[in-house]
């Protein structure tokens, strides 16, 4: 039973994560030319595409996104208590549940993104590659407000180090 829950788990998980990550990076205005991003769309494709039709987007929000996305993480709260074949939890606390686990996994999706972010910049400053690219797409919009608050000191970007602590303790808030 625990390896038909860790199966079903990964499945959604990365369903969600592809579907999570095409929505930030369609509210980040990334160039969809990009192969890795096209790579994202594609997989996302088949969840989203059906939805489409009876969902239109409403200004810059897709909403067949969104409710895949929502959809996804209260499957992912709600199938373990199904399998465990008893009487499950109301929707009110598993929907909860479920909207903060999206919110912790955005947060990891940003922390991971700004950690890669700025690896890059040190190891590759000045090339071009479509990681680096997307990375930067998604990025910038967290990381523009902190260069304001902090100055590079000679050089040295700080900011990606002041945005990675500030969303670790969101994370603390949030367990």
């Amino acid at each position: 039973m625990a390896a038909l829950l860790f199966l079903i788990d990964t499945l959604l998980s990365v369903a969600q994560f592809v579907v999570l990550l095409r929505l930030l990076l369609q509210w980040a205005r990334a160039d969809f030319r990009n192969p890795l991003l096209r790579a994202i769309v594609q997989a996302s494709n088949p969840m989203l595409v059906p939805l489409r039709r009876v969902l239109p987007s409403i200004g810059r929000v897709d909403t067949a996104s969104v409710v895949i996305v929502l959809a996804l993480a209260l499957l992912r709260a709600y199938v373990p208590e199904l399998l465990r074949l008893q009487a499950p939890e109301p929707l009110l606390p598993l929907a909860l549940f479920a909207a903060l686990g999206l919110l912790r996994t955005v947060l990891w999706i940003y922390f991971f993104s700004i950690f890669l972010y700025a690896m890059l910049s040190l190891i590759a400053p000045g090339t071009y590659s479509p990681a680096q690219a997307l990375l930067t797409t998604l990025c910038e919009p967290v990381l523009r407000p902190l260069r304001r608050l902090i100055p590079p000191l000679a050089q040295l970007d700080l900011s990606p180090l002041w945005a990675g602590i500030l969303i670790q303790a969101l994370l603390i808030l949030l367990r």
